[in-house]
């Protein structure tokens, strides 16, 4: 035993004395010390990890040649070749930061990301569907965000002093010229799409990227989503309609197919909550659609998406230029859409995004001058009241193809190009009083290439630079559009980022065919933002200043039909935006307060002089709160939207002057609208759940107060009517179900 014992104390002390030290220090590139760092011999047991100051220190028995490797979260790879004697040595070990998408500055300067993959998301599709003002709508939802105008007329999105025009959507790349629904005179339409169609959410105010065009102010872009967790299906059930639909996953989770249906009937609603307008054809639409998603081997997706709709609605409303006569206006519609997409990776970092989409729509519109017993009245002096029975049929078809190319270069660096081809084509029938018709038709093929480069100088530096390249072969003109973007991110993880750039747009096509020479409007925009994001609170103000040339002028053409004539006109939009968002101070409750200034006025169209627009105010502001009760299992949702009051003007043509004069100006009076609703989830808490239901109940305007979005003027009179929304509120209530996925942990976790 004793021999044992002493043999044991030889063998031990022969290991220590065989062993050596290796020890160093661990720093970056800017001779930080990086704690936590793995220090090792490949290939052996032997190694250690970096301290507090980036010490690190073990032993050793290997001998000979060997290597050996550090490596950090978030660093470049560390490896030498050593040598290892009888005696021990020190090393310092120096490693780069990498770029990566969690530690690298993002350029957002005008846009709001929203999305699984962007730091900045702002809101998802629950946010959209819980904010009480937006009726589920993405566009409403978006006018709680600065930089938007509380347009209730009307559809479309108007962004700083820009028109609805100047706002363009897109939906995986490709541009969707119908978004909205048909518009109805002084009634708003909504988007045609459901929020939960997509995944990923880019709005952006200004400055947008060099891959899309054609719009003056903003860029709407939407990414569809990919294939579902599993399969389900989902049925609702409202006041105002029913739907349902099904979404099927293959067994190999690599495809998916679905369908949907919705029938709309406005009838129950109108009956109980009055409306300004008689309705003698309540609204009523079908809609379908169908989507298929493929998973390709080097894990691409190819997507589908169609849509169809139909509606139909006619009412009557007191004509402006008489006491006791009405106007009779019917419309039928037919609406499609259909996009196909390709996303892959082709190797070498390469990856190709290429789509087509074609959309039809047609709109059959009357108007019918009646009495009070609702009977058609031809009256011929003054001839005014003749031009009041009309029928327009208007039909148009669009078509887009879309290729880009992308590389990945070192880092994060990213360089990307490609090029769009545009096609439309537009042909209206007016037939008059007298029977008698005129047809007008456009065509235009649009060609664009453009060129972008992501490029990141260090993880607080990047770069943004683009251009854009488009030919229009109606206006027979080319342009070039520059776009550039910086960013900078302070050590608190704000950044500050600055945006220029050019933007070009064709005339609307109701101001169409234009007069020869008239070409692109162009406006610049100058941006500077700063914002700082976390997981539970955000902050962002911006300073714009956007600069309009060469707006387009209109004249009467032989049709009596406003044309543009020229781009004489001029304008500018310049203010200031606040954006804060808080999901911690206060327990459960996730709100959001945005305030917007805007200074803006412009010479276009039939203006006779600059003028602040009548669609844009001064001042806008928006409170979201939403609260989710878990013992009740309810969310409870509000919303407050304020604006001042926004110009408005009758404008007449002048003989003698041969000019328009302002006959008439003023202003409205502030917009206020508060709006609540409530989200029950009855099985919450049950176990085995293989569905997900919620009862919703939304109020619009709950304080019923007087809204006054604008003033008509009689065509043949003096007269005044105020343009307001078609009822003093609006009152939802639905039943929504989903089968086969439990959304409820979804629900509670964005506050519905």
């Amino acid at each position: 035993m004793k021999f044992v014992f002493s043999w044991i104390l030889t063998m031990v002390s022969f290991i220590g004395l065989a062993q050596v030290t290796i020890k160093g220090k661990m720093t970056d590139t800017k001779n930080k010390p990086l704690a936590g760092g793995s220090i090792s011999i490949k290939d052996s047991y032997d190694g250690t990890t970096t301290d507090s100051l980036g010490n690190f220190s073990f032993f050793t028995s290997e001998k000979g040649n060997w290597v050996l490797e550090a490596s950090l979260s978030g660093y470049s790879s560390y490896v030498k070749n050593i040598t290892i004697g009888s005696k021990g040595f020190e090393l310092n070990i120096v490693v780069k930061e990498l770029i990566t998408e969690l530690n690298a500055v993002v350029i957002t300067a005008g846009a709001f990301e929203a999305g699984d993959k962007k730091k900045g998301t702002v809101l998802t599709p629950l946010d959209i569907v819980t904010t009480a003002s937006a009726d589920g709508d993405i566009t409403g939802a978006l006018k709680t965000l600065p930089g938007t105008q509380q347009v209730g007329e009307t559809g479309g999105l108007f962004v700083r002093g820009g028109t609805a025009a100047e706002s363009k959507i897109y939906i995986d790349g490709n541009l969707v010229n119908n978004f909205f629904y048909s518009s109805l005179p002084g009634i708003a339409s909504r988007g045609r799409f459901n929020p939960f169609l997509f995944k990923g959410t880019i709005f952006s105010a200004g400055g947008y990227s060099a891959l899309y065009g054609q719009a003056l102010s903003s860029a709407l872009i939407l990414e569809s989503t990919d294939l579902p967790e599993k399969t389900e299906a989902n049925l609702s059930v409202s006041i105002i309609g029913v739907g349902t639909g099904i979404q099927k996953l293959a067994k190999d989770k690599k495809s998916s197919w679905g369908i949907t249906y919705n029938f709309t009937h406005l009838g129950l609603a109108f009956a109980v909550i009055k409306q300004k307008q008689d309705y003698y054809k309540n609204p009523v639409f079908h809609e379908a659609d169908a989507n298929f998603r493929i998973r390709t081997k080097r894990g691409g997706m190819i997507k589908y998406y169609g849509y169809w709709s139909r509606g139909t609605v006619g009412y009557r409303t007191a004509d402006i230029d008489s006491v006791t006569l009405k106007n009779a206006f019917e419309l039928n519609n037919l609406n499609t859409y259909q996009n196909i997409n390709l996303k892959e990776n082709i190797g070498m970092g390469w990856k190709l995004i290429t789509g087509l989409s074609f959309s039809t729509n047609k709109d059959d519109i009357a108007n019918e001058l009646q009495d009070a017993g609702n009977n058609k009245q031809n009256i011929t002096s003054p001839v005014g009241y003749a031009f009041k029975n009309f029928n327009l049929l208007s039909k148009s078809y669009y078509a887009q193809a879309r290729l880009v190319l992308e590389k990945k270069l070192k880092g994060m660096n990213t360089v990307r190009f490609g090029s769009d081809y545009f096609y439309s084509d537009e042909k209206a029938t007016y037939t008059l009083y007298t029977g008698s018709q005129y047809e007008t038709k456009l065509k235009d093929y649009l060609y664009a290439a453009f060129v972008e480069t992501d490029f990141y100088i260090s993880k607080d530096i990047a770069a943004k630079l683009g251009s854009r390249l488009e030919h229009s072969k109606q206006l027979n003109e080319w342009n070039i559009a520059p776009r550039i973007s910086l960013a900078y991110k302070f050590k608190n993880n704000s950044q500050a980022s600055i945006a220029y750039g050019i933007f070009f747009q064709t005339p609307e096509s109701k101001y169409q065919p234009a007069a020869f020479g008239v070409g692109f409007a162009k406006a610049t925009h100058y941006i500077l933002q700063y914002q700082r994001i976390n997981n539970f609170r955000s902050f962002r103000t911006e300073l714009f200043y956007k600069k309009y040339n060469n707006l387009f002028k209109t004249g009467m053409d032989n049709f009596g039909r406003d044309v543009a004539v020229n781009n004489s006109g001029t304008g500018y939009a310049k203010g200031i935006e606040f954006f804060w968002r808080d999901k911690k101070t206060l327990k459960n409750v996730d709100y959001w307060l945005s305030y917007s200034y805007l200074d803006t006025k412009r010479d276009y169209l039939n203006f006779p002089a600059l003028m602040a627009p009548n669609f844009a105010a001064k001042h806008t502001a928006s409170l979201v709160v939403k609260k989710f009760v878990l013992p009740l299992k309810t969310g409870f949702n509000a919303s407050y939207t304020f604006a001042s009051g926004r110009p408005y003007y009758n404008l007449k043509y002048d003989n003698l002057l041969d000019k328009y004069i302002v006959a008439d100006a003023g202003s409205t009076i502030n917009y206020n609208n508060l709006g609540f609703s409530i989200n029950y989830l009855p099985n919450l808490g049950k176990q085995g759940k293989k569905s997900f239901i919620v009862w919703v109940l939304s109020v619009s305007n709950i304080l019923g107060q007087k809204q006054i979005f604008n003033y008509n003027y009689g065509s043949i009179t003096d007269n005044k009517q105020l343009v307001g929304p078609t009822s003093k509120r609006f009152v939802y209530i639905g039943c929504f179900l989903s089968f086969g996925v439990d959304r409820t942990q979804d629900a509670i976790n964005n506050n519905l």
